[in-house]
């Protein structure tokens, strides 16, 4: 039964945007070493779309090189004549070494060739952010536009913020954009929020363990802009359309408790199956209604979200103005990624609540195909791998880089059965840590 709830065309599409994304990033990552390699005269053996462990559904050899599109539709790679990597050839290695493979080449050359791809996906999560600045531009709801303050739930009341409080600043410090806020606190150790309650300034103490908390619940909507219960539509044949409710009516109270949209919710789970008096707005008259709460709690209609009630700050970028944009974004991802990873390998949040793999990465993407959606989550993606292949661990860029950087310095290379036990020894810890991460998500499915 459970199988027949899954709404399964959301999954197609979250699905099929996810191969999109990472067929892109990969795909221009490889063809970063593909070029280089190219460039300084190195054979390239193979240049693959998709994976193709046993066959491929296509392969065509031009030149020296078998190009191909896989059957596992993730990523892609290349295979670099005399490279140690993670199609471990050991029986070429055991030939000596020709003019034109990669071990025969330069350290310098080989020091490009081996960051050339994570160059390339910098550039790439630039390039979207500077277009997406220049076409879609940013829009946003102001912090100071709140006028109705935040929405707390219970996590944000157990630190002492309240309904309605306006959100003055973060350690003193104002956030234009609200959304901003809640990465403030967990990513910067931000320790004070200031609010205005009811005319008052008050300061709000953040605990240590806060942060830890907001990524254990995935509770980044702790404080949401506090918004009337406008109805954006009913759905036919509901309880709201029975009782003559309509698009553009505004709840303003239950049994003469003064309602917001985030108090519905409460209201009518305390008062399932009860009589209650309703009381609404349309246009400028004030009707009451005597209902009877649905035993489900559902009454068949949808509010009008935040962005569509309160004031939003737009912000348009020339072709010019679009590029430093691109890069500040580019500059804000790679630094957030960064102290996450911090966070995760300090201890401060539990890994299994915070790390997630493939599962996680398409759950991400809407479930409606939105290109600006999909192309800012394509540029997070380009610049995480980039981040994540520099890091100095055998197996990924990086850790080849740094063997080449220390062979530059010291002017000695690593033996071939060095680097192929480092080569293994990285596959072995990249694969674990791939599979634990798919584990962790399949059992939060499970639960």
């Amino acid at each position: 039964m459970a199988l027949l709830v899954i709404d399964w065309s959301a999954i197609g599409i979250r699905t099929l945007q996810f191969i999109l994304c990472i067929s892109i990033i990969v795909g221009l990552h490889e063809l970063g070493h593909f070029s280089t390699a190219k460039w300084f005269k190195c054979r390239v053996e193979k240049f693959y779309i998709f994976m193709n462990p046993w066959f491929s559904l296509f392969k065509k050899k031009i030149g020296e090189t078998e190009y191909g599109i896989g059957w596992v539709p993730f990523g892609g790679y290349v295979k670099i004549s005399g490279m140690i990597d993670e199609s471990m050839d050991k029986e070429q290695m055991k030939l000596p070494p020709q003019p034109w493979e990669f071990r025969s080449k330069p350290a310098w050359q080989r020091l490009i060739i081996m960051v050339s791809g994570v160059t390339v996906n910098l550039i790439l999560g630039f390039l979207i952010y500077a277009l997406m600045s220049w076409h879609w531009g940013d829009e946003y709801i102001p912090t100071n536009k709140l006028t109705y303050g935040v929405a707390s739930d219970s996590l944000a009341q157990s630190i002492g913020l309240k309904d309605g409080d306006k959100i003055l600043g973060i350690d003193g410090h104002y956030v234009d954009d609200f959304i901003e806020i809640p990465l403030k606190i967990i990513l910067y150790g931000s320790k004070t929020i200031q609010v205005d309650r009811d005319g008052r300034t008050e300061t709000i103490n953040i605990p240590k363990d806060f942060a830890g908390k907001l990524i254990k619940y995935k509770d980044l909507g702790f404080i949401a802009p506090r918004v009337p219960a406008e109805i954006d539509s009913v759905a036919p044949g509901s309880y709201a359309e029975k009782i003559g409710l309509r698009k553009g009516d505004r709840i303003i109270g239950m049994d003469n408790t003064i309602l917001f949209y985030s108090d519905i919710r409460k209201q009518v789970q305390n008062n399932k199956n009860k009589e209650a008096y309703l009381s609404y707005l349309r246009g400028n008259d004030t009707s009451k209604l005597k209902v009877t709460v649905p035993a489900s709690g559902i009454f068949g209609f949808y509010y009008t979200p935040a962005f569509e009630l309160l004031d939003k700050k737009i912000v348009k970028y020339s072709f010019i103005e679009a590029i430093p944009a691109g890069v500040r974004k580019s500059y804000l991802t790679l630094e957030r990624y960064w102290l996450q990873l911090k966070l995760i390998f300090s201890g401060k949040v539990n890994t299994n609540e915070s790390l997630g793999g493939v599962i996680s990465m398409g759950k991400m993407f809407p479930s409606i195909w939105d290109w600006q959606s999909f192309w800012k989550i394509t540029a997070l993606f380009s610049l995480i791998l980039a981040l994540m292949n520099i890091l100095p661990i055998p197996a990924l860029d990086g850790g080849h880089a740094l063997f080449t950087l220390i062979e530059m310095i010291t002017g000695r290379k690593p033996g071939d059965k060095f680097m192929e036990y480092a080569q293994m020894a990285g596959m072995v810890l990249l694969l674990g840590l791939m599979a634990y991460a798919l584990g962790l998500d399949i059992f939060r499915l499970f639960k």
